[in-house]
This record gives C-alpha cells, sequence and structure tokens, in this order.
C-alpha cells in the first residue's frame, strides 16, 4: 500500500525542530547499519577456528565487503543525486537488511565473501544519503554538529554490538546472531516512510524553521542557475575533491581496522575476549564523544566569527596529530592501556573524519554532495582495501615467525593519517574554481 504523500497532511501540527528528529533517524539508520556490520568482526575468533581460516582468508572475506562498499559509494551517491534521499534509502536498506539475515545460510569461505560483498552494497549506500539529507535540512553553522550526530551512529553501533551479537552467540549460536540484527532495518523503515521528506514540501515542518534552512541556500541556488549534476571528471579535476577523497581515504582504514581487527588483534595480544570485552567497546564511545565534540567545536568557532575553513580544519590538525597516539600500544599487553590509547586516537580519528564527512555540503552546490561524498567513500574503500591486505599479509607472516603480528600495523594506522592531515590542508583552500562559482568559499 502506497504511502500517503506530504500533501495529504497538509493541515498537520508542525513538529517543534523537525531537522534534528530527521537527524536522529539518519544517527539510527548509522546504529544499525554498523550493527550488521560488525557481526562478522565480532565473530571471526570463533568462526576462523570453525573454518580454519588464516588471517589471510578472513582479510579476503573483509576486502569482499570493501570492494562492493567502495564501488557502491560513488554508485549509490549518484543514486541519491538523482532520485532522492528517500526513495535511495529505502531501497538501500531493505537490500542490506535482507543480506544480513541471509549470511546466516552461509557455510564456509566462499559464501560468505559473497554475503560480506552484497552487505558492502546495500550498506554503502548511507553516508552519501546522510550527507544528502544533511545538506538539505540543516543551515551551513549546524551542518558539522548534525553530520556529527549521525556518524556517531557508527560509534554506537560498534558499541552496543558486542553485547547484542556475543550474546545471542552465546546463548544459540552464529547463525542467529546474524538473523536477528537484520530485522532491525525494516523497523527503522516504517518511520522513515513517514517521517522523511524534503523540507521544501515536508508537512510538519514549522515556516520559520523552513525559512531558517532555506535562507543558506539562495545565495547558492541563484548563482547555480538551475544546472544539472555535474560530471564525475569535471569534479575530479578540483583539488577540493581530491582533498575530500583523501580526508577520509588516510583515515577511514584506521577506524575499519578497529571495527573489523580489533578483537583479533586483542586475542594476538593475548586477551581473552570475554574478559577484554569492555576494551572492543571503549574506543567506540570514545569515537562518539569524538564526533559530537568536534561537530560542537566547529560550530562554536564559526559562530565566534572564524571562517569556515579555519573552523573545519582546526579540527582536522587535532584529528591528524591525535591518531598517532597508536603507535605506543605496541609497546604493552595491559588491556586497559591498551584500551585508553586506543580511545584517545578514536577520539581524535572521529574529529577528523566529521570534519571530512561535512566538507562535500560546505564545498559544493546540492546537486554535487551526495556524488562527492560517495567519492571520497570510494576512496576510503580503496585504502581499505590496500590496508586489509597488508593487514593479512604482515599478521600472518609475523606470526609464523613468533613475533609481535600487528606491530607494522599499528605504526601505520598511526602515520598515515598524519599525512592525510597535511594533505588536506594543502588541496582543501579556495581557488580559481572558487571565484568562478564551482566550489564554495571556505
Amino acid at each position: 500500500m502506497a504511502m500517503p504523500g506530504p500533501q495529504a497532511f497538509s493541515k498537520a501540527r508542525t513538529i517543534p525542530s523537525l531537522r534534528w528528529w530527521i537527524g536522529l533517524l539518519l544517527f539510527a539508520s548509522t546504529v544499525i547499519n554498523y550493527i550488521d556490520r560488525q557481526t562478522l568482526s565480532l565473530l571471526a575468533p570463533y568462526l576462523k577456528v570453525e573454518y580454519h581460516w588464516t588471517n589471510t582468508d578472513y582479510a579476503n572475506i573483509a576486502i569482499a565487503f570493501r570492494v562492493a562498499y567502495s564501488i557502491g559509494q560513488t554508485a549509490f551517491g549518484r543514486l541519491m543525486d538523482r532520485i532522492g534521499t528517500r526513495r535511495g534509502l529505502t531501497l538501500t536498506v531493505i537490500w542490506y537488511s535482507i543480506v544480513s539475515m541471509l549470511t546466516s545460510l552461509a557455510n564456509g569461505f566462499y559464501s560468505f565473501a559473497t554475503f560480506r560483498f552484497l552487505l558492502g552494497a546495500g550498506e554503502s549506500a548511507n553516508w552519501p544519503a546522510a550527507t544528502k539529507a544533511v545538506s538539505e535540512w540543516f543551515p551551513k553553522r549546524e551542518r558539522a554538529l548534525a553530520t556529527a550526530l549521525f556518524d556517531s551512529g557508527s560509534s554506537i553501533g560498534g558499541a552496543v554490538a558486542p553485547f547484542i551479537v556475543l550474546w545471542i552467540y552465546f546463548r544459540w549460536g552464529w547463525r542467529p546472531a546474524f538473523m536477528i540484527p537484520g530485522t532491525l532495518g525494516f523497523l527503522w523503515l516504517i518511520v522513515w516512510r513517514r517521517l522523511y521528506y524534503p523540507p521544501e514540501t515536508h508537512h510538519r515542518v514549522s515556516p520559520a524553521e523552513l525559512e531558517m534552512i532555506v535562507a543558506d541556500k539562495r545565495e547558492s541556488v541563484a548563482s547555480q542557475q538551475g544546472t544539472a549534476c555535474p560530471r564525475w571528471r569535471d569534479l575530479l579535476k578540483l583539488p577540493q575533491t581530491w582533498g575530500t577523497i583523501i580526508a577520509k581515504a588516510f583515515t577511514d582504514p584506521v577506524f575499519f581496522f578497529i571495527t573489523e581487527w580489533f578483537p583479533i588483534y586483542l586475542v594476538a595480544k593475548g586477551i581473552e575476549l570475554r574478559s577484554g570485552l569492555i576494551a572492543v567497546w571503549i574506543p567506540f564511545i570514545a569515537a562518539d564523544l569524538g564526533s559530537f565534540a568536534a561537530g560542537g567545536i566547529s560550530g562554536y568557532l564559526i559562530k565566534r566569527g572564524w571562517p569556515l575553513g579555519a573552523a573545519r580544519k582546526a579540527l582536522i590538525i587535532f584529528g591528524g596529530i591525535g591518531m598517532t597516539m597508536l603507535i605506543p600500544t605496541i609497546l604493552t599487553t595491559n588491556l586497559y592501556l591498551i584500551a585508553f590509547l586506543f580511545a584517545v586516537a578514536t577520539f581524535c580519528y572521529a574529529s577528523f573524519t566529521t570534519m571530512a564527512n561535512v566538507l562535500p555540503s560546505d564545498l559544493y552546490h546540492s546537486e554535487s554532495v551526495a556524488s562527492v561524498s560517495g567519492l571520497s567513500g570510494t576512496g576510503a574503500g580503496i585504502g581499505t582495501i590496500v590496508a586489509f591486505k597488508l593487514i593479512g599479509y604482515f599478521s600472518d607472516a609475523r606470526q609464523a615467525s613468533g613475533t609481535h603480528s600487528f606491530d607494522p600495523v599499528v605504526i601505520l594506522a598511526g602515520l598515515v593519517p598524519f599525512a592525510g592531515m597535511i594533505l588536506v590542508l594543502l588541496l582543501v583552500r579556495n581557488t580559481a574554481a572558487t571565484d568562478q562559482g564551482l566550489v564554495r568559499r571556505i
């Protein structure tokens, strides 16, 4: 049965601060997205034993997800710009929820890799869609905080997933641990289909809130003169586009190392997973705090008169420097010290990536936001694929030689974001393209 459109409710009462309810919906979508994807990494120490996987085998299964995810970010980013956020996110949430449930039927390396590939394709739409929704619903000064809100869903999802997934696993086995979380997306869709419409046609947005939302868009709309969505090759000619790609490509692999490999890393350190459960979720809580801190501080700096670019770059510098705190973890096997250092690093990562996520909506006009966000997600996917191949190779090779298997990985995880920080500062700046109106001034 078709859902009634916004005009059918023209006399409905308005919802105060409706944009923040939209933000909470995007947050909930991201939480569910991460619970579904975290299931395999949490069960990996047990599935490795059951199916006799090496770290390289597990890396290849994880890479199957990342290949689809990196391609899907660009493809679905373009799709969101063409068919809209409401319809696009509806289709992709149905997709990945079904795939998550079907993973309970897997029975070996190839079936797990196939289901992870399909899951990655479906889940890849979340960030381009959410970034586009933020650009549609939030004024410039609130976009960083709104981005932090939905992006923090990855941290919350990663934090609660161990308690949900492992609780199900220890009682009923690994197959229900895939099946049950897969139902959450369908519950979310009920609310999404009822609540989400573009602000200009929404039946529950107040006139005052709508005016605040659209006021920021007027100047850019006037300068666009109704142009169509730019071609990818035109976007890729801009240094600002490469800055947004690098911002994700040099940082997201570190967070994905934590989400996909942290349980295996702890076991390699000699820590039993049951006793190390607290360490699994502490870095995610720290990342959640980092997202909100970065969004709030950036908005505060803008309110105090800082230029938009300076406010964003201050948090990028903080994040790039702070992520080097991963490196000292190679010197200890103390669970709580490891958890603390990873927490500091993920807090700083979240500060960096929140600014990276908001850059497309800062720099580009509405019809390009999801496309650029998708390109940056593809960059993150390519970086993660390379990282996972190296992780599998180094950890297996060093484990066979009896040395600390993850030390080179952790050192690189601390240094690569620092290099990314420098490149972003050089590339994301006002250029001739800014004067021509191709990108916004920052």
